[in-house]
């Protein structure tokens, strides 16, 4: 079981605004605070923004280079839950990614929203059975 995923932000209170939003929505909690992060947890598994002191490199995120391309979610109420997300995802910092073929853009029977934030990180919305 996955027990958590940390990603370092450029920019914790831009990160901490929208994916507070898409983790909350998604039914994590908030969990710990400090300085330089934010926490939610999602029973034993919790995700943690951070602004790292020791952060290098001034680029955005690159989800085409080696290392992180997506993380993806369980969506839950399933395709009007998935809808209401994507109406809602401008107002909190994301973008849709692949329009023309949302929401069936990782295949026909594959439905799924992909988001992007204003740091380059992505999320998969999936609704269904995984």
């Amino acid at each position: 079981m996955l027990h958590h995923v940390e990603l370092w932000v450029p920019d914790l209170a831009r990160a901490a605004a929208s994916w507070g939003w898409l983790l909350e929505r998604l039914g994590y909690t908030p969990y710990q605070s400090w300085a330089d992060g934010r926490s939610w947890r999602h029973g034993a598994t919790y995700i943690v923004l951070e602004q790292s002191p020791a952060l290098r490199g001034g680029e955005p995120h690159d989800r085409m280079r080696p290392g992180l391309n997506h993380l993806a979610f369980h969506v839950p109420g399933g395709r009007g839950e998935l809808d209401a997300f994507v109406v809602a995802a401008p107002d909190h910092g994301w973008k849709l990614l692949f329009p023309d073929r949302h929401p069936f853009a990782g295949g026909p029977e594959h439905c799924a929203a992909y988001l992007e934030d204003a740091d380059g990180f992505e999320v998969e919305l999936v609704v269904g059975a995984a």
